[in-house]
């Protein structure tokens, strides 16, 4: 009984044995035919097991002069789908979209009639990602892949520019040394599990395929403090935009671009792509009357004027074929220094007109205006400076204060630097060094483009260009304590499109300058478009900002300061060309006269020219105290000034006037002569006046 059993056990055992054999003759069969047969399948089958990925190699480093991070590169998870290993694709889409926060049909038309490897969101947050390892979904898997971070967040965010999805440098240093950044990607051979999910990675050293790093001319810390006073600037004037460029006039380093608006390279994708533009290097503007620091210093490396040279400016316009110029009011005969300090356009003009427009277009052009600055920087604008052999007379003459050119600021800046630099023109340096993964730092040489004027010429430019930044200057307010500044105020009027005419409520307020003036540490340019309100121009609005980011670029040379207390109210320059040297003339007259109780000589006496008019009448200034030694006053400066603008200054000195002439007129003579010295009761200043010229 027994062994029957056993045999019925070893025949069953058997036929399993040979129902295995067969079965496996079988699959050995349908191989083979899969495999001579139809490859194609056979490869898919291979393929659902073996695949090769890419990963993006790791961006290099971008770093400020002193080693600071501005870009940096993690890893970040994003999500996949391998639409072929998919079991419920609605299932499959719903739950993916409750872990993402998007709609399955969302998901469903990302995925479309793809079947291969397709990324469906890339650099989601860790605990999504975790979520949806969780879930376990077959097809569906994370990948880790470099994603660009910029610690510094807005902070020189058009100069930095950002890497795309893909890796790829957009805009400023990221585009400009893309290739250098962004290394080579890898390729690796993995495998994969029936749910599409990676089975382990091969090790890689990242060094040997990350990108170079570079370290900026940029200092971060200036650059904080540069953006953080333009910004006050911005919601004070309600300028709609501003800039701020500071250059190391011996070597040409950009040590700070600060730009309003400006954006956050973290944030590219929610920013509009205008917006991520540099405007200091992309963006022309007419530089106003800050052009006439270079006409003047071309005018003395010519000899077309010298340090003695007068020009009469004393109507206060000039005119020429189809257009007027005009002064804010008449200056009497100036030297070029004075055309600076007060910014006389008519002056300009006379200066214009002497050195010829080839030879003023050319030195113009020596400085890098109308032409790229080789920087390098993508995108980067030469501006518009027209060929001088298609000026018309006007065109010269606008020229010579800055209308009908536009420079970028980079430009202006590189040529303010050439001032400060002896008159030797440098190349914008953005990139101080830069190292491989695994190498030494190399530095980056400054580049000298060419010497433009005499170090003698530039010596005596920037000298005359203090008298802009002293107390009669247009640019008082961008005065440092105990340090000399030179500097040159423009404010440049935009041109409306549609009528062809230059706007009257629409400006750039410039201020262009150096310091300390006596040995240049920087050469600093501000720019404030369309300021709001009364206090609009160059000296009012760019001169101040001026004064406060140069206080912190000179202390990192240990040169400490601070601005000038700024004067209450802020009058326009030609109002306070007398008041301030006056007070302070009197201060001392005061001081030293009075207690010797001594009488002023008595000045010679001036000889008049026939009176324009046989009008004669007086105005008596408020009454004084019976005080028999009244303080000392000192004779204004009346000659060119409106009677109405005589009357108060009048009032303001406590002075009777004798006017010859009419009412409304100019006045074209005084006695006793600017600058004499009244002491006692009689205060009485006669006046020559005449009828006011059309166009006057």
């Amino acid at each position: 009984m027994r062994s029957q059993a056993l045999r019925s056990a070893a025949i069953r055992i058997g036929v399993l044995r040979l129902l295995m054999l067969v079965g496996v003759l079988a699959l050995a069969g349908r191989a083979g035919q899969l495999a001579i047969m139809n490859p194609e399948a056979a490869a898919h089958g291979e393929r659902q097991l073996h695949t090769r990925i890419t990963l993006p190699a790791s961006r290099g480093l971008i770093l400020d002069r002193n080693h600071k991070e501005l870009a940096i590169s993690v890893d970040a998870p994003s999500v996949y789908v391998v639409p072929s290993l998919l079991e419920d694709r609605k299932q499959t889409f719903r739950a993916l979209g409750r872990a993402l926060g998007l709609e399955p049909d969302a998901i469903s038309r990302r995925v479309g009639d793809r079947t291969g490897f397709t990324f469906l969101a890339r650099w989601i947050e860790t605990d999504k990602a975790k979520d949806i390892e969780e879930l376990g979904l077959p097809g569906v898997g994370i990948e880790y892949e470099p994603r660009r971070i910029y610690p510094a967040g807005r902070m020189a965010g058009t100069l930095i520019g950002f890497a795309d999805i893909d890796g790829q440098g957009r805009r400023g240093i990221e585009q400009m040394m893309d290739e250098w950044l962004r290394g080579r990607p890898q390729q690796l051979a993995v495998q994969r599990d029936a749910r599409g999910r990676l089975l382990g990675r091969i090790a890689v050293d990242p060094r040997e395929a990350a990108g170079g790093d570079v370290a900026l001319t940029l200092d971060a810390g200036l650059q904080a403090e540069a953006e953080a006073a333009l910004t006050q600037a911005i919601e004070s004037t309600k300028a709609k935009r501003g800039l701020v460029i500071a250059i190391d006039p011996a070597t040409g380093d950009v040590l700070t671009l600060a730009e309003w608006p400006g954006f956050d390279p973290n944030d590219f994708r929610n920013t509009p792509y205008k917006q991520t533009r540099s405007p200091a290097f992309h963006d022309a503007l007419e530089p106003g009357s800050t052009i006439k620091a270079f006409l003047v210093a071309t005018a003395l490396e010519n000899g077309a004027v010298n340090h003695e040279t007068q020009i009469d400016t004393e109507e206060g316009w000039v005119r020429l074929p189809g257009k007027t110029i005009r002064d804010h009011h008449p200056y009497g005969v100036l030297d070029p220094e004075r055309v600076l300090q007060y910014s006389s356009n008519v002056g300009a003009v006379w200066i214009g007109q002497q050195l010829g427009s080839e030879t003023y277009h050319t030195s113009l052009t020596a400085f890098g205006l109308g032409r790229r600055t080789q920087s390098g920087f993508p995108s980067e604008s030469a501006g518009l400076l027209r060929n001088w052999k298609r000026w018309q007379p006007v065109d010269q003459a606008t020229a010579s204060f800055g209308q009908g050119m536009n420079v970028t600021p980079i430009q202006l800046a590189m040529a303010t630097a050439a001032l400060a630099n002896g008159g030797k023109l440098m190349q914008p340096r953005l990139i101080q060094a830069r190292r491989t993964g695994t190498g030494e730092w190399e530095d980056i040489p400054p580049v000298v483009i060419s010497q433009v004027i005499s170090p003698e010429t530039a010596e005596a430019t920037v000298r005359m260009l203090t008298s802009v930044v002293s107390a009669e200057g247009t640019g008082r307010l961008a005065a440092l304590a105990h340090v000399p500044v030179a500097g040159k105020t423009g404010t440049a009027q935009h041109l409306d499109l549609e009528t062809g005419r230059y706007s009257n409520h629409r400006y750039t307020a410039w201020f262009a300058g150096i310091a300390p003036a006596d040995d240049p540490k920087m050469a600093l340019v501000v720019a404030l478009d369309e300021p709001q309100g009364w206090a609009h121009s160059g000296g009012a609005v760019a001169a101040p900002l001026f004064a406060t980011v140069a206080t912190s670029q000179l202390a990192r040379h240990g040169i400490m300061t601070e601005p000038e207390p700024i004067p209450a109210p802020l009058l326009p320059t030609w109002k306070v060309l007398e008041q301030k040297r006056l007070a302070e003339e009197k201060a001392r007259i005061a001081s030293a006269a009075l207690p010797k109780r001594t009488a002023a000589p008595v000045p010679p006496a001036v000889s008049s020219p026939p009176p324009v008019s046989s009008a004669r009448w007086v105005h008596a200034s408020r009454p004084r105290t019976s005080n028999p030694s009244p303080e000392p006053v000192m004779v204004p400066n009346f000659q060119g000034v409106r009677v109405t603008r005589a009357l108060q200054i009048a009032e303001t000195e406590t002075l009777d006037l004798e006017i010859s002439g009419p009412r409304q007129g100019q006045v074209i003579d005084q006695s006793p002569a600017a600058g004499t010295v009244l002491i006692g009761q009689r205060r009485t200043v006669e006046l020559q006046v005449a009828a006011l010229q059309e166009g006057g």
